[in-house]
């Protein structure tokens, strides 16, 4: 996926026909040869494209020629002989940085992954494996109902989600809140603390004081049960 999509970002900018030619054939044989990694075949196809493309490159790259598109050649090169990274790092001035990005984030391929957020996390600084990590955790409870899903990307977004706040959103959505409660819980994990007061003191009257006190010492997996206590 990374070699056919920096093909696609790079070789229709290629303006020398042979140069263009060669970084084509170099990328659909190397991608060919990665979805059958078995093939032997395809494998000495593949280097030997790749050879090809590097040799011309070089003979470009000797001439000088300022309109050449060596740059794209450069990267894509890169690319073909497996140096991932690098050619990520050589074409980002080209195509600029969100089309990589999002190339990247996507071969990734996971299950139930939520692409747009991850890439908003990334661009607002947000480590990479932190925001994956994130996107793959909100995709992962895509049924949630959707003021779940607003509170779990505005964490997300600050930066502030963790493994307590999901179970906790987790619980909430399995307590099936009506729209009372789910505001109620919403102003609850909002940390507000009048109304943390007054929903713990309806949980001691109703013998739940554990859980009363866990609430006022900020746990959040009572949240659903306090608001799911509130009356109708």
């Amino acid at each position: 996926m990374l070699v056919d999509g920096l093909g696609d970002l790079l070789v229709r900018r290629i303006t020398a026909p042979l140069l263009r030619q060669e970084a084509r054939l170099a990328t659909d044989v190397a991608v060919r040869w990665l979805n059958r990694p078995q093939s032997k075949e395809l494998e000495a196809w593949a280097h030997g494209a790749a050879e090809r493309l590097a040799d011309t490159l070089r003979r470009f790259a000797e001439r000088a020629t300022s309109d050449a598109s060596i740059a794209e050649v450069a990267a894509l090169n890169l690319a073909v002989h497996g140096q991932y990274a690098a050619a990520a790092a050589a074409a980002e001035p080209i195509v600029g940085t969100m089309p990589l990005l999002r190339l990247f984030v996507t071969a990734l391929r996971l299950e139930y992954f939520d692409i747009p957020l991850t890439l908003r996390l990334i661009e607002g600084g947000q480590s990479p494996g932190q925001a994956i990590q994130s996107g793959f955790l909100i995709g992962k409870y895509g049924w949630w109902p959707s003021w779940l899903l607003r509170i779990v990307t505005e964490r997300a977004l600050a930066g502030t989600l963790d493994a307590e706040t999901i179970l906790a959103l987790d619980r909430c959505a399995f307590a099936e809140l009506s729209p009372f409660q789910a505001r109620l819980a919403r102003r609850l994990l909002d940390g507000e603390s009048e109304l943390i007061a007054t929903a713990a003191h309806r949980l001691e009257g109703l013998g739940e004081r554990d859980a009363a006190q866990r609430l006022r010492d900020g746990d959040l997996m009572t949240v659903a049960l306090a608001a799911r206590l509130v009356p109708l």
